[in-house]
């Protein structure tokens, strides 16, 4: 059996074939039959809480329900996009919510599970807002205010995020080496599975004289990012859009 892992989806209504292709991929045969399903942040363009009642979280609660009733385990980690994600949609949806930088056995190995952004440490800008935005107190206000303030909200904030990202080189907005190579040393494992720089790749290196990997997940904008592991290794690909 396979544990499969996906990221930054990024699902929004202006880009309908990819909310197909999500729904499509979970009632496949390959996450029927998984033994689990992990998804590492930025599931959604902006969540705005667990009491939206716009039609495409309705969507996703289904097919990841519909994944779990399978008997297959739903891990899900908040990530830059969707941290307002909460117990409530994540009961209704079947899901298991996840820490950042938690270590599962994967097919016997010790892995280190993150979405990815707070290792980004080069980017100073991001990381003052992200430490903002995290605290209980910001959530709180945010929460409290109607639907339609939040959804302007987030829209305000999406568009802020694409300056900074024009704005920025992409050498600043990547990982930082020794910011991997600390966490993972910390945690002591060799192996790190992450989303959220949307440079799909396996990174073999040195950590300490033992050989290491960093597994980086794709984006959702253009086709679908899985990552598939087994007993016989990984396997990285796209699914193609539909």
């Amino acid at each position: 059996m396979a544990t499969l892992f996906i990221s930054d989806l990024h699902l929004d209504p202006s880009r309908p074939q990819i909310t197909a292709l999500f729904e499509s991929y979970l009632a496949s045969d390959e996450v029927r039959q998984a033994d689990a399903l992990y998804i590492l942040g930025d599931l959604v363009e902006a969540w705005i809480g667990d009491d939206d009642d716009a039609e495409l979280p309705q969507r996703i609660a289904t097919a990841v329900r519909a994944v779990h009733d399978a008997g297959v385990a739903v891990y899900f980690m908040v990530g830059n996009r969707d941290f307002l994600l909460g117990e409530s949609f994540a009961r209704r949806a079947g899901m298991i919510l996840l820490e950042d930088g938690i270590v599962h056995d994967i097919h016997g190995r010790p892995t280190l599970l993150m979405h990815g952004d707070v290792l980004c440490t080069d980017d100073t800008a991001y990381q003052a807002v992200r430490q903002q935005v995290r605290k209980p107190e910001w959530a709180k206000q945010i929460l409290s205010m109607p639907l339609d303030a939040r959804r302007a909200f987030a829209a305000k904030a999406r568009e802020d995020s694409k300056a900074h990202t024009g704005s920025t080189m992409e050498s600043i907005m990547d990982v930082n080496g020794d910011a991997v190579a600390e966490t993972m040393r910390k945690l002591g494992v060799t192996r790190l599975i992450h989303g959220h720089t949307h440079r799909p790749a396996v990174h073999a290196f040195v950590l300490d004289g033992k050989p290491a990997e960093r597994i980086v997940l794709g984006d959702w904008y253009e086709h679908g990012s899985v990552l598939r592991v087994d007993g016989d290794g990984v396997e990285l690909r796209g699914l193609g859009v539909q």
